[in-house]
């Protein structure tokens, strides 16, 4: 899925030129803090045993707090990938304000 995303929305950053990858620390400011937040809850859930990860589903690079690399990554790829996507639609509409103007 993750590849999926990649694959589905990366793609607007060369064909629209939206930027996102040129202004990293905005892109940074914008994801790490929310990212932080979830890993943080990740890794609590994990060590509680509300949920676990299959085994048999992941690689098996398994991170800090018994955090899984695909769960790494989700909280890295799925935010780039949803900015991406309104920087394309801002960039197609030209005149879409979304507030950050």
């Amino acid at each position: 899925m993750i590849l999926f995303t990649v694959v589905g929305s990366f793609w607007l950053e060369i064909v629209l030129k939206v930027g996102v990858l040129r202004r990293a620390k905005r892109l940074f400011l914008s994801i790490a803090p929310v990212s932080f937040l979830f890993l943080i809850w990740d890794a609590y859930a994990i060590r509680q045993g509300h949920w676990y990860f299959d085994k048999n589903q992941i690689l098996g690079l398994i991170g800090p707090f018994d955090i899984p690399l695909e769960e790494f990554l989700f909280f890295i790829i799925i935010p780039i990938a949803s900015v991406m996507t309104i920087e394309a639609v801002r960039t197609v509409k030209k005149h879409w304000i979304v507030g950050d103007e």
